[in-house]
């Protein structure tokens, strides 16, 4: 069975990203967005559970929003307003009912990297 997760890890501060907002949209042909979830990622920095799963485990395209901006704030760290990186999109597709599609963030107040992981 098909699943989503995430994780997100604080390259700046070597640790992971605990209480990082996270939105989950499907993305129409015509442009839009349809918000599905939105979960706060616990001191793993993961989500307690799958974005998606079974029946909601669908073929399409979607976008992950991190917000990284209030995170690094909440930490104390000193960002320009507006902050270089505040929310992070990151557009993936599922083409594949059956897989396991996991999306990590990579993240710091100046950059950010993403893979699919396993």
């Amino acid at each position: 069975m098909g699943r989503l997760t995430t994780h997100v890890l604080d390259t700046a501060n070597g640790c992971p990203g605990e209480g990082i907002k996270i939105r989950l949209y499907l993305l129409g042909a015509d442009g839009s967005r349809s918000q599905i979830r939105e979960v706060l990622t616990n001191s793993d920095g993961r989500a307690d559970a799958p974005l998606l799963e079974g029946a909601d485990f669908k073929v399409g395209n979607y976008e992950l929003e991190f917000d990284a901006g209030a995170y690094f704030r909440n930490r104390g760290a000193k960002l320009a307003d507006p902050a270089f990186l505040d929310v992070v999109p990151i557009r993936f597709g599922i083409a594949d009912k059956g897989a396991h599609y996991h999306v990590p963030l990579l993240i710091s107040p100046y950059g950010y990297s993403t893979y699919r992981g396993s």
